[in-house]
């Protein structure tokens, strides 16, 4: 469930509140003094895991279009980890910022 923030107009206290939009619209209705404070996106709790992990599959797909394209950012998170290949992409991205990243990738 999302955490959302009040703004009580009569106190001016500022209060956070874990609910349900069904139960938020409810709580907004009955009390008309209260105003929701939009802070940021609705915070939600519980949430687990690491959602930005790519699968394995993936990773071997990303592997290959980085071998493609071996002057890219992408080679140096998912290229060749071989003594030669690091060499390269690090003295092309020496020279690329040495002529203020003119090199296309």
């Amino acid at each position: 469930m999302p955490t959302y923030s009040f703004l009580n107009t009569e106190t001016g206290q500022v209060v956070d509140d874990i609910m349900s939009l069904d139960a938020r619209e409810k709580y907004l209705s009955e009390n008309p003094h209260i105003e929701t404070v939009i802070t940021g996106a609705p915070g939600l709790v519980g949430s687990t895991g690491d959602r930005t992990r790519a699968p394995d599959g993936f990773k071997e797909v990303l592997s290959k279009i980085s071998e493609a394209n071996p002057t890219s950012s992408l080679a140096s998170d998912y290229g060749h980890k071989d003594h030669v290949s690091a060499t390269t992409r690090n003295l092309v991205q020496k020279h690329r910022e040495k002529l203020g990243g003119s090199i296309s990738e």
